[in-house]
């Protein structure tokens, strides 16, 4: 009598960490095998802790009276693009290629280089020119990852011309079926996850999920204003709540990263909220008052804010160990009225006519009186 047989199955995952020197630039890899690319802004790649992780979606909160949504995307497709990553961009204009033309071009933040000393300067003074040299050397090496992007400065024609750039409006698209078409093309060149699956015998089945550790090439996202009323869709919230559940998706399983910036205003408060869930990376845009003389007696450096950026959420890939982040709330500022720039609000100082500082009170249980230690 013939063994009966048996029906079996079996599921293997692989994850291959990606080489510690990857051979594209632009990349960076990070603890417990995730890869990072920047987002454009050196600032804000060491407050998220890298940059973007591969495979992640990142959500920006709009301000009606901030466009500084509008920095994050110009850096973040720039650096894609002097590093020769493809790029889509989609936006809610006629001709969102003209949109190219606003990006901000490299430039260096950094003050002149140091001269050499003169040799009957001293030997110390040898030593440590030469150190400092070395330290230059060591952080120059960066720029093949990040960039400092000259925000007055239009992106040279070098970085624009024979890239691979694909440009979508959305302002007469009634449906999000043509970004979704768009979206799938351009991430099916990215693949990360390779599913293998055969028979065996007519009855076992096998799938073997393997983590790619080439990577040939980053792809990268960038959806402007997803919800704005010019959009005939706009008022399609469960279609646009799909179209960002498919696009993370595809996401999870390429070589690339969407930012999309979105007005919550313009949704309903259960849908705005369900989009910030689906976010694996959640930034928002605050103005800044003009003339609020209250919040100039708080903030020093009040007059050179721009916005402030917020940090709600960040991206964990691999891992359930929440990133601590130092502060949740930056300022956002231009470095030598060019150079975009991100620092935790600092509170000046409260005047004693005014009221008592933090300093002149020993207690630990918050009361204005001071005396001995309270606890």
């Amino acid at each position: 009598m013939a063994a009966p047989n048996v029906r079996t199955s079996s599921f293997s995952r692989n994850i291959s960490v990606v080489s510690s020197s990857p051979q594209i630039p632009g990349l960076k890899c990070g603890p417990n095998g995730t890869t990072f690319i920047s987002t454009g802004i050196r600032d804000l790649d060491r407050i998220l802790g890298g940059g973007y992780p591969l495979g992640s979606l990142v959500m920006v909160m709009e301000d009606p009276e901030a466009p500084h949504h509008m920095d994050l995307l110009r850096t973040f497709m720039s650096q894609g693009l002097v590093n020769n990553q493809p790029l889509l961009y989609a936006s809610p204009s006629k001709d969102p290629r003209g949109f190219l033309g606003t990006l901000p071009n490299p430039g260096s933040s950094k003050e002149d280089k140091p001269t050499a000393p003169d040799l009957d300067q001293g030997e110390s003074l040898r030593i440590a020119w030469q150190y400092r040299k070395y330290m230059e050397n060591q952080k120059s090496s960066i720029d093949d990852y990040s960039n400092d992007f000259d925000m007055r400065k239009p992106l040279e024609r070098q970085f624009l011309a024979g890239r691979p750039i694909d440009c979508v409006s959305l302002l007469d698209s009634s449906d999000l079926s043509v970004a979704e078409d768009h979206c799938a093309t351009f991430l099916s060149k990215f693949p990360r996850l390779c599913i293998i699956s055969f028979l065996f015998d007519g009855h076992l089945l096998l799938f073997k999920l393997v983590n790619s550790s080439n990577i040939a090439s980053i792809g990268r996202i960038a959806i402007q204003s997803f919800c704005s009323p010019l959009c005939e869709y706009s008022d399609k919230e469960s279609e646009m709540l799909s179209f960002i559940r498919l696009l993370k998706s595809m996401l999870m399983v390429s070589n690339a990263v969407a930012i999309v910036t979105f007005p919550p205003s313009m949704l309903s408060p259960s849908s705005s909220t369900r989009l910030q869930h689906m976010a694996d990376t959640l930034l928002s845009i605050k103005a800044i008052p003009d003339g609020d003389k209250e919040l100039e007696k708080l903030l020093t450096g009040y007059k050179d804010i721009n916005g402030f950026l917020n940090v709600h959420k960040v991206a964990r890939i691999n891992t359930q160990v929440p990133v601590i982040l130092e502060a949740k709330t930056f300022s956002m500022s231009l470095k030598k009225r060019r150079f975009l720039a991100l620092e935790c609000l600092n509170q000046a100082p409260v005047d004693g006519s005014s009221g008592t500082s933090y300093g002149t009170s020993g207690s630990c249980s918050g009361s204005s009186k001071s005396g001995a230690l309270d606890f």
